[in-house]
Formats: structure tokens, sequence, C-alpha cells
């Protein structure tokens, strides 16, 4: 029978009983015919969540399903238990695709990983500039070039968020970088604390207050 890897399959021998139960059954049914193929589709449906690696997984599962009276029909009740083997050939098969399935995963994660940090360097003008004269020092040239070219591109998402949070921490890390000026950060906070008075959040109104007047306090900063 196919295990979760269609090209690799368990060998299943099946020990079952069946009793009718009241009526006889339809006359296009034979109990016993009818019986063997419903526990071999049941079966097969359950060995499909496994590999053959999980021989003992496997058939504790079928098992704990039809080791039990089961009654596919209102006229019959059944009941088996099953024994799962796989040949040595099939057994290093599953080992040879779960290497590769593994293979891929770490290239994949590898690729992932080097996307993500180029996103995020790339993404920072000030990490940006840094990280090229580090690595082209001999192009230094080309950074304004680069530097149009990337000049759209957002910091990666936090993938170890999910949902609406994931979606406010992106938003304020976005609304960051898109504050360039003293002014209008000055005026995002002047926004904020009023925001968080009127929802009653004494606490972040504290800390968005008392940043506001470290910036009011600064050198240079027009208060006007």
């Amino acid at each position: 029978m196919p295990s979760r890897v269609p090209s690799i399959h368990f060998t299943v021998r099946i020990d079952a009983t069946w009793h009718p139960l009241g009526d006889d059954p339809p006359e296009h049914h034979d109990a016993a015919s009818f019986v063997r193929h419903q526990l071999r589709e049941y079966t097969a449906r359950m060995l499909r969540r496994y590999s053959v690696l999980d021989v003992p997984a496997a058939q504790d599962a079928v098992n704990a399903s039809i080791d039990r009276p089961w009654s596919p029909e209102s006229w019959l009740v059944t009941r088996g238990h099953a024994a799962l083997t796989v040949s040595a050939a099939e057994q290093h098969l599953a080992d040879e695709h779960l290497q590769r399935a593994q293979h891929g995963d770490l290239e994949r994660e590898e690729t992932r990983r080097r996307v993500t940090f180029l996103q995020s360097m790339l993404s920072d003008p000030d990490r940006r500039r840094v990280w090229w004269i580090d690595q082209y020092p001999d192009r230094l040239n080309e950074l304004d070039q680069l530097t149009k070219v990337v000049a759209d591109l957002k910091p990666p998402r936090d993938t170890h968020r999910h949902g609406l949070q994931a979606e406010v921490a992106w938003f304020v890390d976005q609304l960051l970088t898109d504050m360039h000026t003293q002014h209008q950060r000055e005026i995002f906070l002047l926004a904020l604390t009023q925001t968080l008075r009127t929802l009653g959040s004494t606490d972040l109104q504290n800390t968005a207050a008392r940043w506001l007047a470290d910036r009011i306090a600064e050198p240079g900063v027009d208060t006007a």
C-alpha cells in the first residue's frame, strides 16, 4: 500500500473478523469481499499520512483505528489487526528521499537567510553605505546609483510574528524609516501623545511625551 511518498510502499498483512448484525446484507454485497475492500481502503488512507521510515507509528495508528469494533455498514461489524513491513530496497529509497528533502530544505533556508540579510542591509541607508564600503571599497562611485535602485526597497518583515501583530510591526518600521527630518518626527510624536491620551494608555503616553521633550531640548530644534 502507498505511503506518504507515492513511489514507496508498505507491505501490509491484515487479520480481521466480521460479524453480521440483524438484517442480512444486501444481495449485491458479499460480506467477506466487502470487509476486505473496506479494511484495505481504510488502511490505505491511514498509511498515506506516513513514510515507510515511520513504520511503528503507522502501525500503531492503523491498529488504533481498526483493532476495535467498527461498523462500515449497519448490518456488519468488523475488527482487525495490521502488521506492516517494508523491503530493504524501499527503506533505502525512503532514506534517499528524506536526505534529498532535507538537503533542499537547507538550501532554501540558506537562500531565504541570505535574501533577508540583503533586504535588511539595503533598505537601511546607513547600514547600506557601511556595507557597500566594506564589500566594494574600489566601487564607491557606484553607491549613488545603488541608492537610486533600492530607493523603494522595504525592510523585511518579522516572520516570527503573525497576523495583525506582524502588520503593525511592519507598519511602525516603515513609518520610522519614512520620517527623515526632526520636524517630521516632532509632528508624529505630538500626534502620538494625543492619541495615547485618548486611548488611556498612560505608560505609553508618558514614554512618548518624554521622547518629545528630549527632541525639543536638542540644540537647533525649532520649537516655534
